[in-house]
């Protein structure tokens, strides 16, 4: 490997939708991208647990609503059996009950299909550099779940103070900080450079993070965080 590959790796990506010309529509923008290799494009959670098994992709991005069962078991599938992978949804579907469940389940991105699909490429290096890319009425949906928990949560009374102190003594001030900047989108090379750190130094206090929380993504992280009171979205 040169330097110049081991500076910018590639990817490889499996798709998963059942809807043909989509289909065919994301598998061409993935091709385009200089940095990603399509593996395969499969239209059910079948013929995706099989790729998955065999190919272990860097990437796994798929629809929910697929013929042969739900894309959410597939996350849960890919996280069990492929747990170095990451995982993007891009879907139709936007409702906070889907968008809670694939973050719970193990993905780490969330794409509307109304979005730009030729910016596809860019969301998947987005992921893989740290980041979690959402559309925005994802992430403002999220937000306003967040603010809506902390005005109506029946525990932000003097018992859920101890609480919340109680679940930020389980972070360093480091760790606290790492993941306000996750939280905010940032990547890892980015919040490297922004903390004058390495970003094996940050890689390492994320697994801190991940087993501290007992998640097993930045989506699950920042989510968790913000349940238990360790950030907040406006910080």
């Amino acid at each position: 490997m040169t330097a110049r590959e081991s500076t910018n790796p590639r990817y490889s990506v499996l798709l998963v939708e059942d809807d043909e010309p989509t289909r065919a529509h994301l598998a061409r923008a993935i091709d385009a991208h200089p940095r990603l290799d399509l593996i395969a494009a499969r239209g059910t959670v079948t013929e995706a647990r099989d790729d998955l098994v065999a190919g272990k992709p860097d990437v796994l991005l798929t629809d929910l609503g697929l013929p042969d069962g739900n894309g959410i078991e597939l996350i849960r599938f890919a996280r069990e059996a492929t747990p170095g992978s990451q995982i993007m949804v891009v879907t139709v579907f936007g409702d906070e009950k889907n968008v809670i469940s694939s973050i719970e389940a193990g993905a780490s991105g969330y794409l509307l299909k109304d979005g730009t699909s030729e910016a596809i490429g860019e969301s998947v290096m987005q992921l893989m550099e740290g980041g979690s890319p959402m559309s925005a009425p994802i992430a403002r949906r999220l937000l306003e779940r967040f603010r809506s928990d902390a005005t109506t949560d029946p525990l932000l009374g003097a018992e859920g103070d101890s609480e919340v102190m109680r679940a930020r003594a389980t972070l360093t001030a480091r760790e606290t900080e790492i993941l306000r900047l996750i939280a905010k989108g940032f990547t890892f090379p980015e919040i490297a450079s922004l903390l004058s750190i390495s970003a094996h130094t940050v890689t390492s206090h994320v697994r801190h993070i991940y087993e501290k929380l007992e998640v097993n993504s930045r989506g699950e992280a920042v989510y968790e965080a913000v349940q238990r009171g360790l950030i907040r979205m406006d910080d």
